[in-house]
């Protein structure tokens, strides 16, 4: 078993360290990097520029890359907390909001109303915050919390701000003040609301609703759970539903694409994800599904590229997970990756990731860009991760496959009215980078022992290869549920988005091991469990809850690295190095079962906070003994150099900038931002 870091050929670092200097010219790979270090400046070229932050991903093309380098492999030990910033006052929770740093400011959203709140980015000091006011629509809201971060344009010279909100309405603030923006978007009638500055998107979803109570809940919900994006003068909305797991009715609505002017805040143009009659895809819904069902959200950032004017969308699956027997057929564009012209919001291409998702296999991460070099040519791409451990990487401009996606047989459902597609696509490079599915040489093997209680823990459970469908409760064939790896929370998730180097083309990717069991019974059944359902048909099946199967004697069911980060080189495909993520926890490490015994670097079960500079990589973790840290990483290698202790446990994705010469990483630490930085010792003049 190989957990330890599996390093690059020589002949790789050198070919990567030669397309560094000849194609981008970057300071790391120069002579002259140790004067950018010393200095704190930042170089030019791909990534985030002149150390901002713009977008959720620091840039368009959401790598989470800078091209700071003050911080650096020879002294991130002497990088030490410099500030602090507690949303608890705006009662936030999830640490699921990057911030992003704008022309000497620091802006995010914190807590349930999502408030738009400004600091300072050398104190973390406050300087302003705008909350949107409370409405009927807003009480009902899921994912208040998980804002992610905010848009941004510069408008006619002026700095404008973007905020989606749990209620549905987006708002244009001054940069500058805070205020709602004058003449922009259309007067809301509800008492309290600016009288410019804001649009209510329900408006231009074409379903009838409230103002203040938003859509019937027989209609279905809507909501937002990360940021809009601004390109070219346009801002693209995605949008959330309520949790696929909470719903046991038929009808919602879709959750279609929205375009608006960012100097007027002009409802531009909307982008159907279940295509209506004559639009492509609209044969993958039989049925007539398309009718009365909903959801194929995009409930994960986007990404762009402003060059071409495209947006890339990932979505999720349509209405009700775990089953989808009301909605036969592949269900375009459920759980794919729509390109969109953002002056038109006209289709460029798709690739649908998953046909008729029934796993909750929603697309969780951004796409990420980047220009690689793939036999000697240069190739714009978007590479899309997954759940299923599976980078998706197409040509951004045509949407042609980089290298050939084969659809390979799955195994069929045995829930009544269940039909499933017979295949689904798997990528032939990079290789899976993660766990898919699961037989018993999967399960822990420290002891024969351990293995058998492993295997025993499973014997009311059916396993198999990925694809592995849900099973009902009454099925015939004995099993108390499905079993399928990853599952839900699995593989490369919400909480450890991937982050790229521009200047290499290398992936980072960060992926657990985690499977999913779901009890599968009627809709009518799971309705009497949900507080506010959605729809009004009852659907055959829906899930009633998780069937968690636990490791023997407290260890995990799984053989190790229960996580891991892998680097990818995009210009190749292949992989370069895997890493663990943490330590080995204590309650393994220390386990009387496994005294005397060599156990390698198992890593924590977590995915990792990511972020890549010039410099150095980066990603946050535990320690065995549960100490929150950050550590470093040499990005071409592999190498782990070592690590620092950190506040709290960190949460989503790093960030840098730079201000007034100082570089700066912020870490999302629950409800709070931690700033870190170099010791600065006011006695020495050469800092």
């Amino acid at each position: 078993m190989e957990f330890f870091i599996k390093s690059i050929a020589s002949n790789l670092i050198s070919r990567i360290i030669i397309i560094c200097l000849v194609m981008f010219g970057i300071v790391a790979c120069s002579e002259n990097s140790s004067k950018s270090q010393s200095s704190g400046n930042v170089t030019s070229g791909q990534g985030t520029l002149d150390g901002q932050w713009e977008y959720l991903g620091g840039d368009a093309a959401h790598t989470r890359y800078s091209p700071a380098n003050q911080i650096n492999a020879e002294n991130f030990e002497d990088v030490e907390e410099v500030w602090t910033w507690d949303g608890a006052s705006f009662n936030a929770q999830s640490g699921r909001s990057t911030p992003s740093y704008i022309n000497g400011t620091l802006y995010t959203v914190a807590g349930a109303r999502r408030y738009v709140t400004a600091l300072n980015p050398e104190t973390g000091e406050l300087i302003w915050s705008y909350g949107e006011p409370k409405t009927g629509r807003y009480e009902y809201s899921m994912r208040k919390d998980y804002g992610k971060g905010v848009a941004y344009a510069e408008i006619d010279g002026k700095g404008v701000i973007y905020i989606s909100s749990p209620a549905f309405f987006l708002t244009a603030l001054d940069a500058e003040t805070g205020q709602p923006l004058e003449n922009w978007g259309t007067p809301v009638p509800i008492e309290g609301f600016p009288k410019s500055g804001v649009v209510d998107m329900l408006a231009d979803l074409g379903h009838e609703y409230d103002p203040y109570d938003g859509l019937p809940l027989e209609t279905g919900y809507i909501t937002t759970s990360s940021p809009p994006i601004v390109v070219n003068g346009v801002i693209i909305v995605g949008n959330s539903h309520e949790q696929g797991y909470y719903q046991s009715r038929i009808e919602n609505v879709p959750g279609d694409i929205l375009g608006y002017d960012a100097r007027t805040g002009k409802f531009l143009w909307k982008f159907n994800v279940i295509p209506q009659p004559g639009e492509v895809g609209h044969e993958t819904w039989e049925n007539d599904a398309w009718k009365y069902t909903g959801d194929i959200s995009s409930w994960a950032p986007m990404s762009a590229d402003l060059e071409r004017g495209i947006v890339y969308i990932p979505t999720n699956g349509v209405t009700i997970d775990y089953y989808g027997g009301f909605s036969p057929g592949d269900n375009l564009f459920s759980t794919s990756l729509i390109a969109l012209d953002v002056k038109t919001g006209k289709r460029v291409w798709h690739y649908q990731l998953v046909k008729h998702d029934i796993w909750n296999y929603d697309t969780p991460t951004a796409p990420i860009l980047l220009d690689v070099t793939i036999d000697g040519e240069e190739v714009p791409i978007v590479a899309q991760t997954t759940k299923q451990n599976m980078v998706y990487t197409f040509n951004r401009e045509t949407g042609e496959p980089i290298w050939p996606i084969e659809d390979k047989p799955v195994p069929a459902s045995d829930v009544p009215g269940e039909k499933l597609s017979e295949t689904q696509p798997f990528p032939t490079k990079p290789l899976a980078y993660g766990m898919q599915g699961l037989v018993h040489d999967d399960l822990i093997d420290f002891t024969p022992e351990l293995r058998a209680k492993a295997i025993d823990a499973l014997k009311d459970h059916k396993i198999g290869p990925l694809f592995n469908p849900p099973l009902h409760r009454d099925n015939d064939q004995g099993y108390r549920a499905a079993y399928w790896c990853p599952g839900d929370g699995g593989g490369t998730n919400i909480d450890g988005p991937s982050v790229a180097d521009p200047t290499t083309g290398i992936l980072y990717v960060s992926t657990r091991k985690a499977c999913t069991g779901r009890i599968i019974v009627s809709g009518a059944e799971r309705d009497k469990n949900i507080k506010l359902p959605t729809g009004a048909r009852f659907s055959d099946f829906a899930s009633l809850r998780y069937d968690n199967v636990k490791g023997p004697d407290d260890l995990p069911l799984f053989k190790p690295p229960y996580s891991h980060i892998t680097a990818i080189d995009m210009n190749t495909g292949d992989h370069l190095w895997q890493l663990p993520i943490g330590e080995t926890p204590e309650r393994v490490l220390n386990h009387p079962d496994l005294q005397d015994m060599d156990i390698p670097t198992t890593g924590t079960g977590s995915n990792a906070a990511m972020g890549v500079t010039e410099a150095v990589f980066m990603y946050a973790s535990t320690a065995s003994d549960g100490t929150s840290m950050l550590y470093f990483v040499d990005k071409i290698s592999g190498e782990q150099l070592g690590g620092i202790e950190v506040e709290d446990r960190t949460n989503y994705g790093l960030m840098n900038y730079i201000h007034n010469g100082k570089q700066y990483i912020i870490l999302q630490t629950g409800p709070k931002l931690t700033a870190m930085a170099l010791y600065e010792d006011t006695d020495d003049d050469s800092y």
